[in-house]
């Protein structure tokens, strides 16, 4: 097994666990319920952690995630309102018009 990504919300971590899964790759999350020693432990060591089950997935999880990565930081504008958007928003936070879908 190895690590593939760390997560800074257990949302996240699950999220990239079922896109890894859809893709046919196993994965797992580590430190789901480590949250409960938050102030016993540093921040950054109770984050949960998304493991692959197969070292030779390694290289198609990687570029999954860099993916996801990437979409994350990418923005498109409402036809609407003109309001820039996450691409991974199905609707526009301001106005609610539906956008159009990048992924």
């Amino acid at each position: 097994m190895r690590r593939a990504f760390t997560a800074t919300s257990l949302p996240e971590a699950r999220l990239v666990q079922q896109m890894l899964q859809m893709a046919g790759i196993e994965a797992f999350v580590f430190n789901a319920n480590a949250v409960g020693a938050l102030g016993e432990l540093p921040a950054t060591e109770i984050w949960p952690e998304v493991w692959i089950g197969r070292d030779h997935q390694q290289n198609a999880a990687r570029m999954l995630i860099e993916r996801y990565e990437s979409v994350a930081e990418e923005t498109t504008d409402c036809p609407k309102c003109n309001e820039p958007n996450p691409a991974t928003f199905e609707i526009c936070w301001c106005c609610r018009r539906p956008l159009a879908v990048t992924l």
